[in-house]
């Protein structure tokens, strides 16, 4: 138990530090801009786009927030949400490969493993975007090439559908509802797309665990 305290204890430092540092990295990218060039924006404009637009991401940041750290672990939430690309690429990693090891993200085994799963994944996605920066030029002809369209557009559905039929598979009465309230909600609201998905993950995470409560009163589950 001291082992446990201790490594999540330094964890949670480090990971706030980083956080943190990160944070202010990336705010310091406009201002050098402006100190550079000698301009600053409009602040009355500034705020209005400001209230406008914060309070809808401070709603996905709690929302994810509580969300996806059950199924990331400390340590895999704080690299997550420094990389970015948490559903569609760092959640199925961690995922995964707590499958593999055949452990639960509640137990320190399965802390390390969507941690060392998670780093290893932005490492090499920070390998193939050096890749791909230094070959776009030579590589570009080649994938714009109409006969690859379909394949690209292919990938994620190919990479969440791998996924789910492992997940489904497990307990089918419970991804049942979810899986029909996503169909009807981007059927019904075509509205609904790629840039919803911050919202619509959690929505649908409340809803699973509703309607998994109500099975399990009923004794079908």
């Amino acid at each position: 138990m001291r082992q446990e305290s201790a490594y999540l204890r330094s964890v949670h430092r480090e990971g706030r530090i980083w956080n943190i540092s990160v944070a202010v990295i990336l705010l310091l990218v406009p201002v050098a801009v402006g100190l550079i060039y000698r301009t600053m924006p409009d602040w009355h404009g500034f705020a209005l786009g400001l209230l406008a637009t914060a309070p809808m991401y401070w709603a996905v940041g709690a929302i994810e927030t509580v969300t996806y750290v059950p199924m990331l672990g400390a340590g895999g939430s704080y690299l997550s949400f420094v990389t970015g690309n948490i559903s569609n690429l760092k959640l199925p990693v961690a995922l995964n490969a707590l499958e593999q090891a055949g452990v639960g993200i509640n137990s320190e085994e399965g802390e390390i493993v969507s941690t060392i799963a998670i780093a290893v994944s932005s490492i090499v996605t920070t390998l193939i975007i050096i890749l791909g920066v230094v070959l776009i030029t030579p590589l570009t002809p080649l994938l714009n090439a109409p006969a690859l369209a379909p394949a690209f557009a292919q990938i994620l559905p190919a990479l969440f559908g791998a996924l789910g039929v492992v997940f489904i598979s497990k307990n089918w009465k419970i991804a049942v509802a979810p899986v029909l309230l996503m169909l009807v909600l981007f059927i019904a609201i075509p509205a609904l797309n790629a840039g919803t998905v911050g919202i619509m993950v959690p929505v649908g995470v409340l809803f699973t665990l509703g309607v998994s409560r109500i099975l399990y009163k009923r004794g079908i589950l």
